[in-house]
């Protein structure tokens, strides 16, 4: 069972409830990402301290390693994780376009290659949702044809034809499942127009924008991305894939969507910078050496209750890891904070407000 209901609008920014069989959550939702089966340096136990309820993760990595028998001995991946809400399952279409990842494709599949031990194995669309039935994973995302940034139009065009046939192959074997489509098109608005037509018609759960944020000109991203909510929609959930900055995420709720994900609170953890409300901290500069305040004052997190600027500091001087865990701490509780603070103000109507504050036009 799926459903999404809006709850309350400011503007195009909106909060929904989706509700996935007996879990539900409200969006804007950021989901964490969790590639390999972890999201990197916490635990499913902290993550939800901090309240999150629903992850990402990949499904073409999870069957490389570790294996889809290794999984379903658990009988599912939420029991194999030990994470008990919803789990997203991305495709790995975006690894097309991670090197070492592709080795060919085809008009009926893609052959990947294992990063763990370079064997080959062909995915056709069929049985990239077959892998994700098999994880029983809660909301499952078509397989898609993700090109690298290009202007050239005819090698876009390929990849959105190819994207929109597999996504009917996609949907004929999902069935029951609850599955979101990806549109591709790339800088290219008669392509995006196009695919996101006749993504409508196949009626999926949701729909994801990808093909962006992948090097493009930041202006560029938000005209397209702004022409392609507008063809959405609106009473299904719109999903932008890979993107996760406070600023970015900020301007894109403005611009009508419900769902992130990206590794960016984390991965910029694990390089020394910590995010607030005031901008950045790179907590490895001299500055902070005497620094006897928390990253963030007026934070709650675990980090920045028990530890200051200047420790955290000292620990990135001499290698000490557990300063990125509790960066990683921090990050991901200020965008949860974040996103609490944008829900309550979208429902009491002034979320223009938290855009001034954040200096985003």
């Amino acid at each position: 069972m799926f459903e999404f209901k809006i709850l309350y609008e400011d503007g195009n920014a909106r909060v929904c409830k989706m509700i996935i069989g007996s879990k539900s959550v409200e969006t804007p939702l950021f989901l964490p990402v969790a590639t390999k089966g972890t999201v990197k340096l916490i635990t499913w136990k902290e993550l939800e301290e901090i309240g999150y309820k629903a992850i990402i993760t990949n499904a073409l990595i999870m069957y490389f390693k570790p294996g889809l028998d290794v999984i379903e001995r658990f009988g599912s991946i939420h029991k194999f994780f030990g994470f008990n809400g919803i789990i997203f399952t991305d495709s790995g279409g975006f690894q097309m376009i991670r090197q070492g990842f592709l080795e060919k494709i085809s008009e009926n599949y893609a052959i990947f290659k294992s990063p763990f031990d370079n064997s080959k194995h062909k995915i056709s669309p069929e049985f990239s949702i077959e892998i994700q039935k098999r994880l029983k994973s809660d909301v499952m995302l078509t397989l898609d044809i993700c090109p690298e940034y290009t202007k050239d139009y005819e090698k876009i065009k390929k990849a959105t034809m190819l994207t929109i046939e597999w996504a009917k192959r996609c949907k004929t074997v999902a069935k029951d499942s609850t599955l979101f489509g990806i549109i591709q098109g790339g800088i290219f608005k008669d392509l995006r127009e196009y695919c996101t037509r006749e993504l409508i018609k196949l009626d999926f759960d949701g729909y994801a924008i990808g093909g962006l944020s992948i090097g493009e000109p930041k202006e560029v991203m938000y005209d397209i991305l702004k022409f392609n909510v507008n063809l959405l929609p609106k009473d299904k959930p719109r999903y932008f894939m890979g993107l996760g900055s406070a600023e970015d995420i900020l301007k894109c709720i403005s611009l009508g969507i419900d769902i992130f994900d990206s590794a960016f609170p984390t991965r910029n953890a694990r390089h020394d910078t910590a995010y607030t409300f005031h901008g950045k901290i790179i907590i490895n500069r001299a500055k902070y050496k005497y620094d006897t305040r928390p990253l963030e004052e007026g934070c709650n997190c675990f980090t920045c209750r028990n530890y200051t600027r200047a420790y955290l500091h000292h620990l990135s001087k001499v290698n000490e890891f557990l300063y990125k865990r509790l960066l990683t701490i921090h990050n991901l509780f200020f965008l949860k904070r974040l996103l609490d603070e944008t829900k309550k103000a979208i429902r009491q109507g002034y979320f223009d407000e938290i855009l001034k504050e954040m200096n985003i036009r």
